[in-house]
């Protein structure tokens, strides 16, 4: 029964447990979690012989005014054929945390028994309305009553906007202010309006739909309206945006006391995509963000950010997010990662068998052009020259995209289709597996599940190297201009300085650099300034992800293929 209302949401991230103890005659464990908060239970899932088990689990816990707000973490050991092994548990008191926040918590467990690490979010309440954020003079969140920190909830019906606290942000984030706190590169306001259309995941033909907004590691979300398709949350999210290659991911889930939250749709929002006070009603997708599903959310979103630091951040360490789809193997997957290799190495190849032309004189005129331009090149060589030739070409392909831009809608049809039928591939293969799986013995599974985890690593592998590749070409290609541009400066003032410096001096500038760099910050992470631009730069899987739908007619679903006898 639904009659009894939540006041909060706790979410909870359940990331990984270290050192816990050993319970088999391996010297191993078979660790999961259990969670109780009130009446309200919840399980993880098995990690098998290990004692620093990584879950990477997602669970939605509910409070009520009436019960207790300890929760209550246990760690036990999954014994076949026996009574499951207690190993260790410890409690949270979530009185005791700010709201609206999503805390990072490595809880010891009773006894010396090991930690468990999680992120919790309390929000989503129900029946109470929260302030607007209020900002203080030297551009800083002010403590309020049930919103503190680096993110807030505001109901829209109460919130007026004030143009003295608007001047404030902007301020904050000025580019008079770009060396205050690196991390701090900007705020993020979404205006949750309402949703049109959703799946009907009741038996009545109804939904009791709740929304739910993830920026990185960072997790808010709405309260639920229930039995509705056409819910009206009139929520207004506050988030402070620590990279600003960050997506924004909304997602619209249905509740259900009884079981896990059914999951109704989503979309994922590149923060720099985002057109500020632009109130948009934006189509929904499924999990993999490949395919269209039923419905959609109307959002108004703001960025305001400061471009320096976030020049700066863009060279640093990309955040990990802990809770992302586990990546398994399947046939489709690894021949489309297969073909996206074998993309770049033709690149590679062609490159290649024109230079060979140039030399064997197949075209005079190119030979004698590419002869000319090789001595005159080589007589004139100097260390400057090199980030000028990147520049040139990422001028080139400026040009050619500012040409080329009114047609690229039909290539990106053409894409979405492509996708649309390898998802139909995925789907048929799994069937097939699973109808195989449950024909074969155990000892075959095993044999299979090995095989499979084989594949798994080359098929990962494969999607590393075809994602780098296409980073660097949609780097050149300028598909985000924010970081082509960067690039374009970063090459400038490199040829400005490889000009004027001899580079006897940067290379000791440099050596000194890396040797000092632990000695200044222990806690500084090893990193590749050229790897983590490049990890902000979306491949072309991830540009389809990305990719809003724009209507009903020119986004609809391509038939599903007949299968064959």
């Amino acid at each position: 029964m639904k009659a009894q209302i939540w006041s909060s949401v706790v979410s909870l991230v359940l990331i990984e447990g270290k050192g816990l103890l050993p319970m088999d005659d391996n010297g191993l464990s078979d660790p999961y979690c259990k969670f109780r908060l009130g009446n309200e239970k919840y399980k993880s899932k098995v990690a098998a012989k290990t004692l620093n088990p990584r879950w990477l689990e997602q669970f939605d816990l509910h409070m009520y005014d009436d019960q207790t707000s300890v929760l209550e973490i246990s760690v036990w050991d999954k014994d076949v054929g026996s009574k499951d092994d207690f190993m260790g548990r410890c409690q949270v008191d979530l009185s005791e945390l700010k709201r609206e926040e999503t805390h990072h918590i490595e809880k010891e467990l009773e006894d010396g028994a090991g930690s468990v690490s999680f992120l919790l979010t309390i929000t989503g309440h129900a029946s109470h309305a929260h302030s607007p954020p209020c900002w203080g003079a030297d551009g800083f969140l002010k403590p309020q009553i049930g919103s503190a920190g680096n993110e807030t909830i505001t109901d829209l019906a109460n919130y007026m906007p004030d143009p003295r606290e608007r001047l404030e942000v902007q301020r904050r984030f000025s580019l008079l202010r770009s060396l205050r706190n690196l991390n701090d590169v900007g705020l993020l306001q979404v205006k949750v309006i309402k949703a049109t259309g959703l799946l009907a995941a009741d038996f009545g033909g109804k939904s009791d739909p709740f929304c739910v907004l993830e920026l990185t590691n960072a997790r808010l979300q709405t309260q639920t309206i229930y039995k509705t398709l056409n819910p009206e949350w009139g929520k207004v999210f506050t988030f402070q945006v620590k990279d600003i290659h960050s997506i924004l991911e909304v997602s619209c889930y249905d509740e259900d006391r009884n079981k896990s939250a059914e999951f109704l749709g989503k979309v994922a929002i590149p923060l720099l995509r985002i057109k500020n006070g632009e109130r948009k009603a934006f189509f929904l997708k499924d999990k993999k963000l490949r395919r269209r599903t039923k419905g959609s959310i109307v959002l108004e979103m703001e960025v305001i950010y400061n471009s320096i630091k976030a020049s700066w951040r863009t060279f640093n360490p990309k955040e990990v997010k802990y809770l992302q789809m586990e990546q398994k193997f399947k046939r489709q997957v690894l021949v489309r990662n297969l073909q996206r290799v074998s993309r770049l190495v033709m690149a590679v190849v062609n490159t290649g068998r024109f230079v060979k032309s140039c030399f064997e004189w197949e075209s005079k005129t190119r030979s004698i052009t590419a002869f000319i331009m090789y001595v005159l090149m080589v007589w004139n060589f100097e260390l400057y020259m090199l980030p000028l030739v990147l520049l040139s070409i990422f001028f080139k392909y400026y040009i050619v995209r500012s040409v080329m831009e009114g047609r690229t809608d039909q290539q990106e049809v053409r894409t979405d289709e492509e996708a649309e039928e390898e998802e139909q591939d995925e789907d048929e293969d799994d069937e097939e597996r699973g109808k195989v799986r449950r024909e074969k013995s155990k000892s075959f599974k095993e044999k299979l599940q090995a095989i499979q985890d084989v594949c798994q690593t080359v098929q990962n592998g494969l999607d590393e190297v075809a994602s780098l590749g296409e980073s660097v070409k949609n780097a050149f290609n300028w598909t985000v201009p924010f970081l082509s541009w960067l690039a374009v400066i970063t090459l400038a003032i490199a040829t400005v300085v490889l000009y004027f410096i001899p580079l006897r001096y940067l290379v000791l500038v440099w050596g000194i650099n890396k040797f000092t760099k632990k000695l200044r910050n222990p806690n500084a992470i090893p990193n590749n300034e050229l790897l983590d631009f490049l990890s902000r730069v979306p491949s072309d899987e991830e540009l389809i992800e990305y990719k809003e739908l724009k209507s009903e007619e020119t986004q609809q679903l391509s038939p599903k293929k007949k299968k064959t006898s």
